[in-house]
């Protein structure tokens, strides 16, 4: 297989004040690695009337990984976390056997202004031996990352281990989010320095590809002994993840991620029978669809 035998273009999708851009799962790729869920989020302008309000909502078996190039985002969950999360910081939330949360425009920012609120929010699968973990939040601020450059790429590496550095945010598997920018236009040599399979995000611009032309808004899957060498345009902005691919199969429905079916529907009993812990001070709660 070679990187463009899947194009995976991102399908658009309209959740109320937000457009939102799905990358994965795909009906030809469900996973890249432990990567199961990408979601874009906006570019959006955020203001009176059209603030981020996700209510109260529940996840097992994943950790999530909120990352966010413009705005602010509130994040409240059933450990006792109030954290912001702020560009170019990671939010790393471990569902475990189960955690509830929110994400809020917030309060300081419902000020009658407007911002622009764009990002990635992204699910990772546990190993079937994590999978029940107690849950966990940790936040890493932008500049605790690795970061660096190679002639007119700047370089940083978001998650897991990549081109010999390794992030502090504490994954459970073998991953990698690597955020690469261009100055000028400039190839990269991919082959060697991340393990597993490869997904590549067009985030703003282009790439060139085994001689073809890919703009933004589409991603890039490949493996790493197939890939060959990427350009990235003048200003352009990729995102590189993957990792190691599970042995299992994972079963998705709604926020819930396992390996095992029974375990999804005993999450979708217990949510339906309100038997999740939940924030005492927050009446909101989003029904199993």
């Amino acid at each position: 297989m070679s990187n463009t035998d899947l194009i995976i273009e991102e399908r658009s999708r309209d959740i109320g004040d937000f457009l939102v851009g799905r990358l994965i799962p795909f009906r030809k790729k469900r996973m890249v690695g432990p990567f199961i869920f990408i979601d874009h989020m906006g570019p959006s302008t955020i203001g009176p009337g059209h603030y981020l309000d996700i209510g109260q909502h529940p996840h097992i078996g994943l950790s999530t990984l909120t990352y966010l190039l413009e705005g602010e985002v509130e994040h409240r969950d059933t450990l006792g976390t109030k954290q912001l999360v702020k560009p170019g910081s990671v939010g790393w939330m471990t569902a475990g056997k189960g955690i509830v949360h929110t994400e809020r425009t917030p309060q300081a920012l419902r000020d009658g202004s407007s911002f622009t609120m764009h990002g990635y929010q992204i699910w990772v699968a546990l190993p079937k031996d994590k999978e029940l973990i107690e849950p966990q939040f940790s936040y890493t601020e932008a500049g605790e990352l690795p970061s660096w450059q190679e002639g007119e790429l700047d370089f940083k590496l978001v998650a897991g281990k990549g081109f010999g550095y390794e992030s502090p945010v504490p994954v459970f598997s073998d991953l990698f989010m690597v955020d690469i920018r261009a100055r000028g236009k400039s190839p990269i040599k991919i082959s060697g320095q991340l393990k597993g399979e490869i997904g590549i995000c067009i985030v703003e611009g282009y790439i060139e590809a085994c001689s073809e032309r890919i703009e933004q808004g589409n991603m890039l899957v490949s493996k790493e002994e197939d890939i060959c060498s990427i350009t990235l345009g003048e200003n352009s902005h990729v995102l590189l993840f993957g990792g190691s691919p599970f042995p299992e199969e994972r079963h998705i429905f709604w926020n819930f991620v396992a390996s095992d079916k029974e375990l999804i529907e005993t999450a979708k009993a217990n949510w339906q029978e309100k038997k999740f812990q939940m924030l005492e001070d927050d009446a909101s709660y989003i029904p199993l669809p």
